[in-house]
């Protein structure tokens, strides 16, 4: 059944795999707040557990805001979740730092908090990682609403030469607000988990995505894919007026550059925030959270893995997989 939360909206997740379970860490608000816009401002990070992808048992909160104008002083938003060679688990998160009560306008800042066992979690404040000007928008260009940088997805890369994290992030350029397609893919590497050298953006602007979110560079097929998403209202230059959701793009490599300008779509976006995870028979399946569109009230809660159906060079999703078939 689809993971849900009574009296919470639940949305934006990402899985740990510690070969007995898997640990879903899940973006979650009360639904006392009334206007689903405002969850964003009050998310913090829950935990659940399940052997099947299918059935979770729902531990509670594990990790939340910090002190008025620490980097996550408003909310803990999305990231992920890595082994390093001490045997200790990290959580890079997003921190979100709201201006003011009456607008949108934010600062995103990554964070790290480390674990022993994937249950109990504690901030590490070494790690502070903020858009670098260099090549990245940040707020004091007074081009868009907020300071994006967030959604970390960190990976070993194959050849050993240490992490990687790739980032939602936006390119500088022009000083106007009518300029939206600077979406890219942010990046930054590490050789310890601790010490982050942000680097030139993976994706070029231009590829009609205002912001590329939650991404994810996975391998299916023997292909590498970036997989992201981006809702309708954020699609730029010749996507505008098309329907938005969860993306698939080309990849040279785990590491890019990605194609975002050749992305095709995976996923409408009633679905959105969509994570690949391999199940225990080695299957790639989609998961993602129930979105709204239209009229529709944000329902917030976790779909069951679809299948992932390759058909040649593209990848398609198929039904939903039933209980015990990912035992």
């Amino acid at each position: 059944m689809a993971f849900s939360k009574d009296g919470y909206w639940v949305w934006d997740f990402w899985l740990a795999d510690d070969g007995e379970n898997y640990h879903l860490y899940y973006l979650h608000a009360p639904t006392s707040l009334g206007d689903p816009d405002l969850r964003h401002r009050n998310a913090r990070i829950g935990h659940a557990v399940s052997d099947d992808l299918v059935d979770w048992d729902d531990l509670g909160e594990v990790l939340s805001a910090g002190a008025p104008g620490d980097i996550d002083g408003s909310a803990t938003w999305t990231g992920s979740v890595v082994r390093g060679d001490d045997g200790l688990w990290r959580m890079f998160y997003t921190g979100s730092l709201f201006l003011s009560p009456r607008d949108i306008t934010n600062v995103e800042t990554i964070g790290v908090a480390v674990s022993d066992d994937l249950h109990t979690w504690h901030k590490d404040g070494r790690v502070r990682l903020g858009a670098d000007p260099a090549w990245y928008e940040i707020l004091p260009d007074a081009t868009w609403h907020e300071e994006a940088w967030r959604d970390p997805w960190v990976f070993r890369d194959g050849s050993g030469d240490g992490w990687h994290m790739l980032i939602t992030a936006r390119t500088r350029g022009l000083r106007s607000r009518r300029d939206t397609d600077r979406g890219v893919i942010g990046h930054a590497r590490s050789a310890d988990l601790v010490h982050w050298e942000v680097q030139p953006p993976l994706s070029s602007p231009g590829s009609g995505f205002a912001h590329l979110e939650v991404p994810q560079a996975v391998r299916i097929g023997g292909r590498d894919l970036l997989v992201f998403s981006c809702d309708s209202a954020h699609l730029a230059g010749d996507r505008s007026g098309t329907g938005g959701g969860v993306w698939v793009a080309d990849a040279s490599s785990a590491t890019g550059p990605f194609d975002a300008a050749g992305a095709r779509l995976l996923a409408t976006e009633s679905l959105y925030a969509g994570r690949i995870v391999v199940d225990r028979g080695g299957l790639p399946r989609f998961i993602a959270f129930e979105n709204s569109v239209g009229a529709g009230a944000f329902q917030g809660r976790i779909t069951d893995p679809y299948e992932l159906i390759i058909d040649g060079a593209e990848l398609r999703l198929g039904t939903l997989v039933q209980e015990g078939d990912l035992a």
